[in-house]
């Protein structure tokens, strides 16, 4: 276990908007307009957030035209759904949300 990579994957992850920006590119890839306009925020701040999360390849983007698309990275997608799967199944924190309903 590299604890340093390990740190820096996680603070990554760490961050609220960088969720949710995750969660809209769980359905496909998408512009940064398209990033803009779901989650209501400045293209400034969307910005860094995905050069966050490009750093530690989690998301990926190419060019269209003069547009980029960004996209979850196909090796992220199967860490996502662990995590997903572990909180909704395993974890007892009050933080994870419906863990009281499924595991009833």
């Amino acid at each position: 276990m590299n604890k340093h990579n390990y740190h820096t994957f996680f603070a990554k992850l760490s961050n609220p908007l960088r969720i949710d920006i995750l969660s809209c590119l769980e359905d496909g890839e998408k512009s940064v307009s398209e990033l803009v306009s779901e989650l209501k925020i400045e293209q400034s701040k969307l910005s860094h957030a995905l050069k966050e999360l490009k750093e530690c390849n989690i998301v990926q983007s190419k060019p269209k035209g003069k547009k980029r698309l960004y996209n979850l990275s196909p090796t992220i997608k199967p860490i996502l759904k662990l995590i997903d799967h572990h909180s909704t199944r395993w974890c007892d924190c009050k933080e994870c949300t419906g863990c009281a309903e499924i595991k009833k």
